[in-house]
C-alpha cells in the first residue's frame, strides 16, 4: 500500500523567491487544476501559479497550502486553509483537491483531516468549501443535490458532492460559471447600455480606471468591498460582516500590482451623494490568450431598481474590447438566486459552462 503524508508548503513571497519554494508552490497549482478541469472540462477557468500568488498573500488573511505526497515524492493532492487573522474570527475556507488518477485511495480523506483539523484547533465555526461542477442550470430528481435556496443544483453522484456530503457538510448555494465569446455583438452591447443609461437616469454616472483606485475613490471602493459580504446573494448561508478600509484597499492593490493581470473597475457614482452607489472588477491578463475574469460586482441594496448591475456589466464589456482587446472572452461566476444579475449576462451573450457550489459546515 502507497504511503501518503500531508506537508505544509512554505508559500514563495514571489515566484523569484527560492527555487525549492517556487517549485512546490507550482506542483500544488498544478495539482489543483488538473483536478478542477477534470471535473468541468474548462481550462479557461484556471489561473497560472504567477495569478494566483498575490492573492495568497493577503496579509490580513493568509493563506496556508498544504501537499499530499506518496513515497516517490510526487504531489498527488492540494489543500488550502484560509481565515482572518483578526482575533475572535468565526469562519474559514478550506479546499481540497486530488489528482485525477490518485482518487478514492484515502488521499482526500487524510487531507481533509488535516486541514479541519487545523480549523478545529484554531477555533472557527463556520467552515465553507466550493466545489466546481460539471451541471449547468437547474435540474431536480434523485440524481441532483438542490440547495435550500432551490436554486441550481449539482449532480449527487460527482466526486465532490459524494465527498463532502460523506463528511457532513451541507449544501448551501450554487454558482452559475458563465461565458462571453469576444468581440461581443456590438449593436446588442449599445443598445442595453443605452436602455440601462435611461433607466438609471441622471443621477448616475460611469467611472473607469486600471490598476489602484483613485484617491477620491478608496472610501468608496472599500465601502463596497465590505458590502460584498453582507449584500452579495450567500443562500441561507449568513457570513460575518468583512471590514475593507483604504489601508487595507490599497495594500491589497500592491499585491495585486505583482500578478500578471491587470485589475479594470467600472463603478458609478451617485451624483446627489457623491459616493459609489456600485462596482464590478475584472482581472484582465497580461497575455491576450487568456480570458477575462470578471469578479467582484455589487449594487448597495440602496440603489438597486435602476439597472446600474445592467449598466455596469455593459460598461465593463466596453471597456475590456476598447483597451485590451483581443481577449477571447470573459468568464464570470454568479449566484443562481441572482436572477436580474442572470438577465443581463444572458442578454448580452453569456452562456453557462459550469457551476459552483458553496458547501458548508458548522462546527
Amino acid at each position: 500500500m502507497t504511503a501518503y503524508t500531508v506537508h505544509e508548503l512554505d508559500v514563495p513571497a514571489t515566484m523569484a523567491d527560492d527555487p525549492a519554494k517556487v517549485r512546490a508552490f507550482r506542483e500544488w497549482v498544478a495539482v489543483q487544476n488538473a483536478a478542477e478541469v477534470d471535473v468541468t472540462g474548462l481550462p479557461e477557468i484556471l489561473w497560472t501559479p504567477e495569478e494566483q500568488l498575490p492573492y495568497l498573500l493577503d496579509p490580513e488573511a493568509p493563506s496556508r497550502l498544504f501537499a499530499v505526497r506518496d513515497a516517490d515524492g510526487t504531489a498527488v493532492a492540494a489543500g488550502s486553509y484560509d481565515t482572518k487573522v483578526a482575533p475572535d474570527t468565526p469562519n474559514c475556507w478550506i479546499a481540497v483537491a486530488v489528482a485525477p488518477g490518485h482518487q478514492r485511495r484515502g488521499v482526500g480523506t487524510l487531507l481533509a483531516d488535516h486541514v479541519e483539523g487545523i480549523a478545529r484547533a484554531e477555533g472557527r465555526t463556520q467552515w465553507k468549501t466550493y466545489s466546481v461542477s460539471r451541471q449547468v442550470g437547474s435540474a431536480s430528481g434523485p440524481g441532483y443535490v438542490v440547495p435550500p435556496t432551490g436554486y441550481g443544483a449539482v449532480p449527487s453522484d460527482e466526486a465532490g458532492a459524494c465527498f463532502l456530503t460523506g463528511r457532513g457538510w451541507r449544501f448551501g448555494q450554487v454558482n452559475r460559471i458563465s461565458r462571453l465569446g469576444l468581440p461581443a455583438d456590438h449593436s446588442v452591447v449599445r443598445e442595453l447600455r443605452d436602455r440601462a443609461a435611461v433607466a438609471a437616469g441622471p443621477d448616475y454616472r460611469v467611472h473607469a480606471w486600471a490598476g489602484p483606485t483613485p484617491e477620491r475613490w478608496l472610501d468608496g471602493v472599500a465601502l463596497l468591498e465590505t458590502r460584498m459580504s453582507t449584500d452579495a446573494p450567500e443562500g441561507d448561508m449568513e457570513e460575518p460582516e468583512d471590514v475593507w478600509t483604504r489601508e487595507r484597499l490599497r495594500e491589497h492593490e500592491a499585491q495585486l500590482a505583482r500578478s500578471p493581470r491587470t485589475m479594470v473597475t467600472v463603478a458609478i457614482e451617485h451624483l446627489p451623494s457623491t459616493t459609489l452607489a456600485g462596482f464590478t472588477q475584472l482581472a484582465v491578463p497580461h497575455n491576450s490568450g487568456q480570458p477575462v475574469m470578471q469578479g467582484d460586482t455589487l449594487v448597495l441594496r440602496e440603489h438597486r431598481g435602476h439597472r446600474l448591475g445592467w449598466l455596469l456589466k455593459v460598461a465593463g464589456i466596453e471597456c475590456v474590447e476598447r483597451d485590451f482587446p483581443g481577449r477571447p472572452s470573459i468568464i464570470t461566476f454568479n449566484a443562481e438566486e441572482n436572477r436580474p444579475m442572470l438577465d443581463v449576462n444572458e442578454a448580452v451573450g453569456f452562456v453557462g459552462v459550469g457551476c459552483e457550489g458553496i458547501w458548508e459546515r458548522r462546527v
